[in-house]
């Protein structure tokens, strides 16, 4: 009889599976076969508690690269050079179909990593179907299959939109395929992909409960289903996708790829369905946390002003107290990373290494809250005569407390002490193989004030996949793009800044399309700061710019272009007239580029490559463009 092998890992790759019967002659101690697994539902839900990891670590958090975020091989982050420096890898384009990607990055975020899970989550699906698999036999649990088989409708839409997001057209698989069957696998258009991911979304939002509490919440609910749908539907309307030209395009599909409104009109209606999404008892499944006042700044212990009243309690509680990851959060998970954390993020002051360190391009679009009492980037034409002072940017102008909260800087305070980045062990750096930040900043984003390696142990949640800022934004870039600014997208973007204790956007946003895109873009590049997202973002929206460019621009030639290839940072400059004290000395700070040899080529680098043994095994692939 066949046997099954249940634990964690239990698939090969969709292609690279070398005998008929690989994952079930595979057999554990117990000899469990798959009729004695498909016939309990105790082993089911296990099998899916088994892909619920697999699916979550593949859009891991923290270390989207096993040891280091996406934001590190954004226009957010540099990043040193432990583990590999991976994302100087990826800076310098050292992967490929050939050479693969850089040894130590994965996490099952790759080409045959998901397909493997999604494998798994088919083996699920017809186990169940061929073996009639009993209920929940636990009184009260009536209907815990039928929500079970949800899930896994759920985690194999995600895991293919995943797949899209990274490699664009590809194969939806939606059955078990063993070596033996036939393996002319084609590419499907990027648009027929989204359809299909969203009937899968459909198919569990059908079989899920509308909100999850006690034991089985994280699980899969019909809010994550509609968030799943509307993620696909903006994918397919941004201009990646929708109406952008890509240099030698050669996508197979690339004549669907022409820009059609009706795409903007199903992500505007799919977004809007998550605002709305209800709970059983009528109440909006979602809301902003809006927990602690605009004048509370305690940290973890409780103790008040270690940072210079510059980081609002609510600002870091968002991330960690469980009323707001049960109220914002659409798609997450919780309890990423611990104490060990603190040397990745942490100054060498502190005992840390900086693995992720900001860069200027990030720290540039905070912006200011001008004498109008109305927010504006620091790079507009009446900074200057508003106040902004580029030797003194952080603290001689009011700016957005998200930078506070996300950033350190020459000058701020933690925990009661002040960065010092122009001497001691937290100086500037010359490179990124330095313990030091090379950027002249740290990361503070997601730790409390005062966490430190001697405080204790700690738990870093999220974080969040997905959260409702997030799906604001997509609804109110949908409806502008579609009609123009109108007073309810400026109100909801303003209600995402004001939980944030910012100001609002300038009234002429909402007369202006070209203004309030350039706002939204703006707000969700800060807002979502840290959470991979911007990676993705520049992408889509074709953000490399000029693809002639090859040369840094210099450090004072700013705004940067958002071309992917220049890095920049700021450093401190002992000055009698400084406006800056740190350790009685008086300091201006100055830019200067951060010497990372980033390499953007179009096409290929909006989409990676598939492994050249994938194509080898299916010929019938076709490789993506530019390599």
């Amino acid at each position: 009889m066949k046997k099954l092998y249940i634990l964690a890992g239990l698939v090969a790759g969709l292609l690279g599976v070398t005998s008929c019967d690989d994952y079930l002659d595979r057999t554990p101690d117990d000899k469990t076969t798959e009729q004695q697994v498909f016939t309990r539902y105790d082993k089911v839900e296990s099998l899916v508690t088994d892909l619920y990891a697999h699916a979550k670590y593949a859009q891991h958090p923290l270390i989207y690269f096993n040891h280091f975020s996406l934001s590190s091989i954004s226009d957010e982050c540099s990043a040193s050079s432990h583990e590999g420096a991976i994302p100087h890898q990826f800076h310098t384009g050292n992967y490929g179909p050939s050479q693969g990607m850089p040894s130590g990055s994965s996490a099952g975020q790759y080409w045959d990593d998901l397909y493997s899970t999604i494998r798994s989550s088919n083996i699920i699906l017809e186990g169940v179907e061929k073996y009639n698999t009993p209920d929940n036999p636990q009184d009260g649990r009536t209907g815990d299959l039928k929500r079970r088989i949800g899930e896994v409708y759920f985690l194999r839409g995600y895991l293919h939109l995943l797949l899209i997001r990274s490699y664009g057209e590809a194969v939806y698989v939606d059955h078990v395929i063993n070596p033996g069957d036939d393996m002319t696998f084609e590419k499907e258009s990027f648009h027929s992909m989204v359809e299909k991911i969203c009937a899968d979304a459909d198919s569990a939002y059908n079989r899920v409960d509308s909100w999850n509490g006690g034991q089985y919440f994280g699980r899969v609910d019909k809010g994550a289903c509609l968030g799943l749908k509307a993620m696909a539907r903006w994918l397919a309307a941004t201009p990646l996708w929708n109406g952008g030209e890509l240099p030698n395009d050669n996508r197979l599909f690339k004549s669907e790829y022409g820009y059609d409104q009706k795409r903007w009109e199903s992500a505007r209606d799919a977004a809007k369905a998550v605002l709305e999404c209800t709970k059983e008892d009528g109440s909006l499944r979602y809301k902003l946390y809006e927990t602690y006042a605009e004048d509370d700044f305690r940290d973890v212990d409780g103790k008040a002003d270690t940072n210079n009243k510059k980081v609002q309690q609510r600002l870091w509680q968002m991330m960690f107290d469980m009323n707001a990851i049960q109220d914002e959060w659409v798609w997450f998970v919780t309890k990423d990373k611990d104490t060990g954390w603190s040397g990745d993020v942490l100054p060498p002051s502190q005992g840390g290494h900086a693995r992720q360190r900001p860069l200027q391009e990030q720290v540039d679009e905070y912006e200011y809250i001008g004498p109008d009492g109305y927010g504006y980037p620091v790079y507009c034409n009446h900074a200057e005569k508003d106040g902004y002072d580029d030797g003194n940017p952080y603290e001689g102008i009011q700016r957005d407390p998200r930078l506070y909260r996300d950033i350190r800087y020459h000058g701020s305070w933690y925990g009661g002490n002040q960065l010092n980045t122009a001497e001691g062990n937290d100086a500037v750096a010359g490179s990124y193989l330095d313990q030091a930040s090379h950027t002249g900043y740290y990361l503070r984003k997601f730790y409390k004030d005062g966490w430190d390696r001697g405080h204790g142990g700690h738990t870093i949640n999220g974080p969040a996949i997905w959260r409702l800022p997030e799906f604001i934004y997509i609804y109110c870039e949908a409806v502008n793009t579609l009609s123009g600014p109108n007073e309810e997208i400026y109100n909801l973007i303003n209600k995402v800044r004001a939980r944030s204790f910012m100001a609002p956007m300038p009234p002429a946003a909402k007369s202006d399309k070209e203004l309030m895109q350039e706002y939204i873009q703006r707000e969700r590049r800060v807002e979502l700061f840290y959470e991979n997202n911007r990676y993705w973002v520049s992408r889509l929206y074709l953000q490399p710019g000029d693809y002639s460019t090859t040369t840094n621009v210099k450090a004072t030639e700013w705004p940067y272009p958002k071309d992917l290839r220049q890095s920049h940072g700021m450093k401190p400059v002992e000055d009698p007239n400084g406006k800056i004290e740190v350790n009685g000395k008086k300091y201006r700070m100055e830019r200067f580029v951060v010497e990372d040899n980033r390499v953007f080529t179009a096409p290929k680098s909006y989409l990676w490559p598939i492994m050249q043994e994938e194509l080898k095994r299916c010929p019938s692939l076709v490789q993506n463009p530019g390599w």
